[in-house]
């Protein structure tokens, strides 16, 4: 058989197991409260006005739930869910495509829709508004303008970096929702939640030990779950041990609080090489070989969060807190 269709069977496996540990209804969703509880009014709402959701933004660190809370929401409201990403409409005729096909009440979630093009943003502000496109078709003096009428639809914008959003499109959407860090205990949940999809069961203390290391983030839960699991399997134990989950993390070197290799290499570059800061965001991203903008939105969320660095005017400082977690002492 052809390796690369061996390849796409497994990636669509994969795809398969990833798909089925997402929640389909609120009630399966597990932490964001108040986000949830929200939600859940201003769907009612709708559905009792027999009206479309007003357009929803998404914000928030990545991996904890945006693309799964749009896809429940368009559950609840009993339609359509369609999906895409900002960087994949490179033309205003590609969101006319898109737009054209929804049909009443639809829902169209656009990831990362920071990301989209200012000439189809544009377009998109009367789509949003008052249902309707106005695209120019040709150019110079046989240009014309053609105006298409669109159903009323529902659009979810997720990104992780709001303060990219220009103010004209981020004032348009009517219901904004950040979601934060989980807490152990709402990912401790999680975590059983997916060993029972997996069929493999789980300590209690094995699964407070990973959600403690999982960065707040469900994606990380689920991903460090089956890492976990691989280990367990292999050493024939009937339920993943305390001993095996810690045994397992620490071959993927994430530590107590769950620092992996990456943000132990980022800390001790600016302690070793920068004296603890202040240092550039761009200054980092060259010393460890890594995208600023990766730093930028995956790295330095949690380690804000957990008070191991901060930003200043003149850049990123390590704490007093990441020198006594590395056991030395801010002066050395």
């Amino acid at each position: 058989m052809d390796e690369r269709i061996v390849a796409g069977e497994e990636q669509a496996q994969d795809t398969d197991v990833e798909l089925s540990l997402r929640p389909t209804v609120l009630n399966q969703y597990i932490g964001q409260d108040k986000v949830k509880e929200n939600l859940r009014i201003f769907i009612e709402a709708a559905k009792m006005r027999n009206e479309p959701l007003d357009h929803v933004l998404l914000y928030g660190p990545p991996g904890l739930g945006k693309t799964t809370l749009a896809a429940i929401i368009a559950n609840e409201m009993e339609v359509q869910f369609r999906s895409t990403s900002g960087p994949a409409i490179e033309r205003a005729g590609d969101l006319a495509a898109i737009l054209s096909s929804l049909e009443p009440g639809d829902v169209l979630f656009i990831d990362e829709v920071h990301r989209l093009p200012r000439s189809v943003e544009e377009v998109l502000y009367s789509a949003m508004e008052d249902f309707f496109l106005d695209i120019v078709i040709g150019s110079g003096p046989s240009a014309r303008s053609v105006r298409i009428d669109l159903p009323p639809f529902t659009l979810i914008g997720a990104t992780t970096r709001a303060g990219l959003l220009s103010a004209p499109l981020r004032d348009r959407f009517g219901v904004l929702s950040r979601l934060e860090f989980y807490e152990a205990k709402d990912l401790c949940a999680i975590i059983e939640r997916t060993g029972a999809i997996f069929e493999t069961s789980i300590a209690k203390d094995a699964a407070s030990e990973i959600a403690r290391r999982s960065r707040g983030t469900p994606r990380i839960a689920n991903r460090l779950l089956k890492r976990v699991r691989d280990i367990s399997q292999v050493k024939g134990e009937a339920e993943i041990s305390l001993e095996t989950a810690k045994l397992a993390l620490d071959m993927l070197q994430v530590d107590d609080v769950g620092l992996d290799h990456i943000d132990h290499k980022l800390l001790k570059s600016i302690i070793d090489g920068f004296r603890g800061g202040p240092v550039g965001l761009d200054t980092i991203a060259a010393t460890i070989g890594e995208e600023s903008q990766t730093i930028e939105d995956v790295y330095e969320p949690f380690l804000l969060q957990i008070g191991f660095l901060q930003r200043t005017p003149r850049g990123r400082i390590v704490t007093e807190k990441a020198y006594n977690h590395f056991g030395l002492k801010a002066n050395e």
